[in-house]
């Protein structure tokens, strides 16, 4: 066998190799999660095992589209983004976040619901706000929403499509009905309340 013959199966033998990799996601004794490409111990919880060959389920949205990395940053360390409208700063917040290709939840703070959640989760009534797992962010600071969601596993920059989530739509508070004023009813002779009337004796 020539040499380049021999480098060619070598190549053929290493892509097939990793085309067959199995995957292994478990969660241990105290709940923590592994992902693994050997099988998990005894007594593991929540086995699934993930090929890199599978195939996707169809729809845009499906979980099994998504990088294995993604779904698992998703679950562990969901994204929340507080905003409000006219916001610049909120603005660059969800630029980056879509150019990074992540999904995230974006909370408009424009009512009195939304404040209290947005302080309940902050600690504060200032925004943009950018919740990851348990990891609050206040304040837009490009470097430091890179960092943070790194630490949270999610791909980076140019791994993920971009995505073009838009801010979401203010909601018209609803007009206040106000029951309408009551008829005054006719005062005459017989309406109740009306001065009692004398009658002249003929």
């Amino acid at each position: 066998m020539t040499r380049s013959r021999l480098v060619l199966a070598v190549i053929l033998a290493l892509a097939s190799g990793a085309a067959a990799a199995q995957l292994y996601r478990w969660t241990d004794e105290k709940g923590r999660v592994h992902v693994t490409d050997t099988p998990p111990p005894p007594g593991a919880k929540d086995v699934q095992k993930r090929g890199s060959a599978a195939t996707p389920s169809s729809g845009p949205q499906s979980s099994a589209a998504e990088p294995y990395a993604l779904q698992v940053a998703r679950k562990n360390f969901p994204v929340t983004l507080y905003t409000t409208p006219g916001c610049e700063a909120c603005d660059q917040a969800r630029k980056l976040l879509n150019a990074r290709g992540l999904p995230f939840k974006e909370v408009s703070v424009t009512d009195e619901k939304a404040i209290e959640e947005l302080k309940a989760a902050v600690g504060s009534n200032s925004v943009p706000a950018m919740v990851v797992g348990a990891t609050v962010q206040k304040g837009f600071e490009e470097a430091t929403y890179h960092r943070i969601l790194d630490a949270a596993g999610y791909p980076k920059t140019g791994t993920l499509a971009p995505r073009s989530q838009e801010e979401p739509k203010a909601v018209e508070p609803k007009a206040e009905v106000k029951p309408a004023p009551a008829e005054e009813a006719p005062r005459g002779p017989y309406a109740p309340g009306a001065p009692p009337q004398r009658t002249q004796k003929k």
